[in-house]
Parts: C-alpha cells; structure tokens; sequence
C-alpha cells in the first residue's frame, strides 16, 4: 500500500466552547456535536495506511490553535497544525511569531466561507502580517465556496510569495457538471492554477454531493469524477493533495468510502503521479517529516 498522508482532518471537543458553527440545534450538524480525538482516528489511519495527518482548524480562535499545538505534540501521527489568526488584527504577527516557535505549526486558515464580507481575503488581511507568513515559510489555506474565487484570485495575484491550497477544490456544485454554475467554477479554478504558488486538496467532495449520493460509494463516484478530472487537468498531480475531511465527512459518508472513491480516480496515474496525491505533496507544501 502506498503510504499516505491525510492533508485535511479536524479533531474538537465541543465542551471547549469554540466552535460556534456546531450546533446541536441544526439537525444537519447534531452528528458532529461530540468529542472527535485522536483516539478516534487512528483505527481508520492505521486501516487504510494513513502515516501522517495535517490538522486544521474549526474555530476562529486562537485557543483553539494552542488546544490543536497540544494534540500535535502528544501525537506523533499529527505531521503538522494549520491554525487560526485573525489577519487583519494590529496583533497578527505577534500571534504567528508565537504560534510558529512550535515545530508543527505549519499555516494559517481563515474562516472565509464565513465571513459575511466575500471580498475580506482581498482586502482586509494585513502586509505584515501576511509578510510573517512568507518569512516563517508558514502556508495559506484557502477554505473558500465559488463565490469567493475572484477575490481570492485578485489576493493571490498580489501576494505571488506566499504558498496557497484551496481547501476541498472550493466546494464545486457536486454532480451538477452540465451546469452554468459548474462551469464557472471551472473557469475560475483554470485561472488560479496558472498561479504556480498554488495548490488544491481534493477533500471535502462527498460532502458536497447530492443527498442521493450520500453513503452511497458509486453515486458519490459519479459525482465527484467530473471535479476530479478538471482539478487533474488544471493543477496536474504534483499540486493535488488527498484528504479526507474527516470527520465532517461522516455526514455524507465513511473514511474508508472515501479511500475507495479517491483510489477510483487516482489509481489510473502512474505510481509516480498517484505518490503525490496520497503524499508528496502534502509533504512538500507543509514541510511535514519524512519518515
């Protein structure tokens, strides 16, 4: 089995009082209100031969960065942290320059999709704080819907230096590809994998999906296949990295039928190709350990 490294996971406990996008009153979301921990993952890592994770941020705090930086150093599966600092604060360097003297932290994830500005990436983020992020070598990841991707294009137009992923391929419209939506998706992704800087996580899809598609492997297949050929087609395999969104994926589905979707596309690359979606380039873009 080819080694693999899981770019996208989330661990919480909810009791820490942060995550204020869990709510048990939201049926959708009542299944994710619990604890979600190490100890948790690691039967469907070691299941699926999942050597490393990269840990990302649920909450707009920097509490719940340092609650992640604990997990990181107690837990050597956890190849690196992507937390959270509010860009646009007089305090941001300050809070990267602490948050990067931990060997794990490895980038910074503001809560885009929720910001009620869809413009904030393009405006809002401080130089220096963002000048702290490309002298720390630290990453940029991008949790953006459709809607945000002109912005985000003008931002990293302006900021060339900095290394950049696009979380979950920007949540497409899953299995609605004949679309005008889709394919406007499409033509802002073509335009941001010009940009050289840039990568893309191909996670996060079966969520997306249709209803009918969920906890349904060949429907989520389906689905997802059309999203899959035009990220391979725009950033090619050494700019895709794999992830499973877990365990925001257990709404629409299990780690191991995620494998199985991911392994349906990726497994017709060459052995080469299909290393650095399962784990180059996540390697590379975090910097994570070579074991």
């Amino acid at each position: 089995m080819t080694p693999r490294i899981d770019s996208h996971q989330h661990f919480w406990r909810p009791a820490r009082g942060d995550y204020t996008w869990l709510r048990a009153d939201v049926p959708a979301l009542a299944p994710l209100v619990r604890d979600f921990l190490p100890e948790h993952l690691a039967p469907l890592l070691q299941a699926h031969g999942v050597q490393q994770t990269v840990l990302v941020q649920a909450a707009d705090s920097e509490a719940e960065t340092d609650f992640m930086l604990e997990l990181a150093t107690a837990h050597d599966v956890i190849g690196g942290v992507v937390g959270w600092v509010d860009l646009s604060s007089p305090d941001a360097v300050a809070s990267i320059e602490r948050m990067a003297r931990h060997p794990k932290f490895k980038g910074v994830r503001p809560m885009l999709q929720d910001l009620p500005d869809d413009d904030w990436i393009a405006r809002m983020p401080r130089p220096d704080a963002l000048q702290a992020l490309v002298r720390r070598g630290l990453c940029f990841d991008a949790l953006v819907m459709p809607r945000h991707l002109p912005s985000l294009l003008r931002f990293l137009q302006d900021w060339p230096q900095l290394s950049v992923v696009i979380d979950h391929a920007a949540k497409p419209p899953v299995g609605a590809h004949g679309s005008e939506a889709f394919a406007t998706w499409r033509r802002h992704m073509t335009m941001l994998a010009a940009l050289p800087q840039v990568c893309c996580k191909f996670s996060g899809l079966w969520g997306e999906a249709p209803q009918a598609a969920h906890h349904n492997v060949d429907a989520a297949l389906q689905a997802v296949r059309p999203v899959w050929e035009h990220l391979l087609e725009s950033f090619g395999p050494a700019r895709l990295m794999w992830g499973s969104d877990w365990p925001v994926l257990t709404l629409a589905g299990d780690y191991g039928g995620w494998i199985a979707v991911s392994e349906a596309c990726i497994g017709s690359l060459s052995a080469g190709e299909q290393d650095h979606l399962w784990r180059g380039t996540a390697q590379r873009f975090y910097g994570l350990p070579t074991n």
